[in-house]
């Protein structure tokens, strides 16, 4: 039997646009401060009471603003997704447009406009033209929502693209604003926490939410290749077809899609030096991830969720999480997750409670969503 040899995708340009910045860099150097962007608001535009989140300050809007005005009208999610994608442009050498896809992971988009415009402006669909319009980009965008595993299942839909040939590069962003709309759904849930999340504790109440826009580009040109991040090895999904809101309770399901990651990937489970959780901070989810962990056999690995730091993004969340494995990656360092200090899942794990060198070669990155869906991927240092 011929092996098939698959092209190397690797990650060349990274931005991230959050509360704790607005780049790549910035919020490296927020976490390794150990700071986050979680703050109380009482906003009556969003809220008739006050809550715990992540929200973008306007003095970063106002970057934002200048540097996508435009003829075309614009959205503000649309704004952030050109600055974001812009940014993570400027790192890389001039790509050759005629051969780059842009994806879109959102899982709301402008659902802020709900009533106020015509039903085409609310699309995804509509969006991703308008901004790949923006950047320069002739081939129909691809919109990729699949609730909140959206920027995971972006980044390994992107990655089988470019290893069919029909790209050389793909430009992967990840966005969701922070709107009543989506904060009164979690509230009638009564899955927000009055206070900033806690993953993986024992004390953890529910999650943040939070906004952000995050872009990776992706590539199998060899001549583009000069500053690289990482490389996209193996990923899988899955679905629990457990309820329309709550995960297996099992994790059965999760590690099913980890076992089959580690196999595209031909790696041990003792092989995983990091993990980056979904870890949202739910009394469900969590719990759902740790019986995962051992069940796949990778609860020994260093783990953090990123959530304590800017609260769920969305369909950002995948992209963001991808973008801070990357770096702690190139770094070597492990990322410490923030608002843990006691073990509140029944499996034991490895959660990092501070930022620590360490020899890094592959890591895990996991997601769940509504629904049972499950998605994972391996990223690989490259020498």
């Amino acid at each position: 039997m011929v092996k098939v040899v698959m092209r190397p995708v690797y990650a060349i340009g990274s931005n991230i646009v959050s509360a704790l910045g607005l780049d790549t860099e910035a919020h490296w150097k927020q976490v390794t401060a150990g700071k986050i962007g979680i703050r109380q608001y009482a906003d009556e535009s969003l809220s008739s009471v006050s809550f715990y989140g992540s929200k973008l300050d306007p003095s970063q809007w106002q970057v934002i603003h200048e540097a996508t005005k435009t003829k075309t009208p614009l959205s503000p999610f649309e704004q952030m997704c050109i600055y974001s994608a812009r940014k993570a442009l400027a790192q890389v050498e001039p790509l050759d447009l005629n051969h780059t896809l842009f994806v879109l992971s959102s899982t709301k988009g402008n659902i802020e406009w709900l009533g106020q415009v015509d039903d085409e402006r609310l699309l995804l669909h509509t969006s991703a033209k308008v901004i790949a319009a923006e950047l320069g980009l002739q081939h129909q965008p691809v919109v990729i929502s699949h609730a909140c595993i959206s920027g995971v299942v972006a980044c390994l839909y992107a990655q089988r693209v470019l290893q069919s040939g029909r790209y050389k590069h793909v430009i992967v962003t990840g966005a969701d604003r922070f709107t009543r709309f989506v904060l009164s759904g979690f509230q009638s849930f009564q899955a927000i926490a009055d206070e900033p999340c806690k993953p993986f504790d024992a004390h953890r109440k529910g999650i943040n939410l939070g906004e952000a826009a995050a872009t990776l580009i992706l590539s199998t040109d060899a001549n583009t290749v000069t500053n690289c991040l990482g490389s996209l090895v193996a990923g899988s999904t899955s679905n629990d077809a457990n309820h329309i809101s709550g995960p297996s309770r099992t994790g059965a399901e999760l590690a099913m899609a980890i076992e089959r990651s580690l196999m595209q990937a031909e790696l041990s489970p003792s092989e995983i030096d990091m993990i980056s959780a979904h870890g949202t901070a739910t009394l469900y989810n969590d719990e759902m991830e740790s019986k995962a962990f051992a069940l796949a056999g990778v609860q020994a690995a260093p783990l953090h969720s990123f959530k304590g730091y800017i609260g769920h993004t969305l369909g950002a969340a995948g992209v963001v999480e991808s973008i801070m494995l990357l770096e702690s990656l190139q770094r070597q360092q492990i990322i410490a997750s923030a608002g843990f200090s006691e073990m509140g899942v029944s499996e034991p794990l490895n959660v990092s409670t501070e930022m620590q060198a360490a020899s890094l070669r592959y890591v895990l990155k996991t997601a769940s969503g509504f629904g049972g869906c499950n998605a994972t991927a391996i990223w690989a240092k490259v020498s």
